[in-house]
């Protein structure tokens, strides 16, 4: 296997006297969905936004494409390309497709002195680009408030995609949307990792976990459970591992199996 794209090493973060991560390693490699599964309260949050710059780790490593990497702040995240897609997208509902899909990578023509923002540039562009990942828009100017969930998620994916994304963390992508919505999304990551992209796919939903994933990886209280790879683990041990699986065979026990 080739060398992951990037790679995080015993991460611990600490707010004061709050242990939010005990040493979690995770790896991400190009071309590979790597679920990180985990109930509420597990960890997951803090993680991710270790690994994309918003957080600095409190001890641990990270290794992006081989060299020790340490972000300032999202921005250099963003820069060596990893992009997060936040379940709550970071979308303008009254405008445009088109808009949204360039906002902060505004594409500008020039008249004489004056820079205009290039509509044509981007409507075409933005027609390709979500035409790719399978969906259809009416027009580039269709307003987003009018699009689902999961045509949302798809253009945030599409975007980071166009702007060079070499690891896509999407968190929580499917947990709002009715089945037809995840199925949609769920295509969506198999493009993207078909383009050699390394997808860091956050859940609590282990069969959607198991429809796209690689590689899972379950973290319970800010620390790893382990990782197994696709055909290694079934969807029930994946379950009972999140819910903490011995915890509740204890319990059981103790209740008389009425649990």
């Amino acid at each position: 296997m080739s060398e992951p794209i990037i790679q995080m090493k015993n991460i611990e973060k600490h707010f004061g006297s709050v242990i939010a991560l005990a040493g979690v390693s995770v790896d991400v490699f190009g071309g590979e969905c790597h679920c990180l599964l985990g109930d509420n309260g597990a960890g997951k949050s803090t993680f991710i936004k270790t690994m994309s710059g918003v957080h600095k780790p409190t001890a641990g490593e990270i290794f992006f494409e081989g060299q020790p990497m340490s972000f300032a702040d999202p921005r250099d995240a963003i820069a060596a390309g990893i992009a997060t897609v936040h379940q709550h997208l970071a979308m303008i509902p009254l405008m445009s497709v088109s808009r949204n899909f360039f906002m902060g990578n505004e594409p500008v023509k020039s008249v004489g002195p004056l820079k205009f923002f290039d509509h044509d540039y981007a409507n075409r562009v933005t027609m390709e680009e979500m035409r790719k990942m399978g969906i259809n828009l009416r027009g580039p100017d269709q307003a987003v408030g009018t699009l689902s969930g999961g045509e949302r998620q798809t253009v945030a994916i599409a975007r980071a995609v166009h702007f060079g994304a070499k690891v896509l963390i999407l968190d929580e992508p499917t947990s709002a949307l009715g089945v037809r919505q995840t199925s949609n999304v769920l295509a969506t990551i198999d493009k993207v990792r078909k383009q050699g992209i390394g997808v860091v796919f956050i859940t609590h939903n282990v069969r959607h976990a198991m429809a796209v994933g690689d590689r899972f990886t379950v973290l319970n209280r800010g620390k790893t459970l382990g990782t197994a790879m696709k055909g290694e683990i079934e969807h029930e041990e994946l379950q009972d591992m999140m819910a903490g699986g011995q915890e509740l065979a204890q319990l059981e026990g103790s209740l008389g199996g009425t649990v």
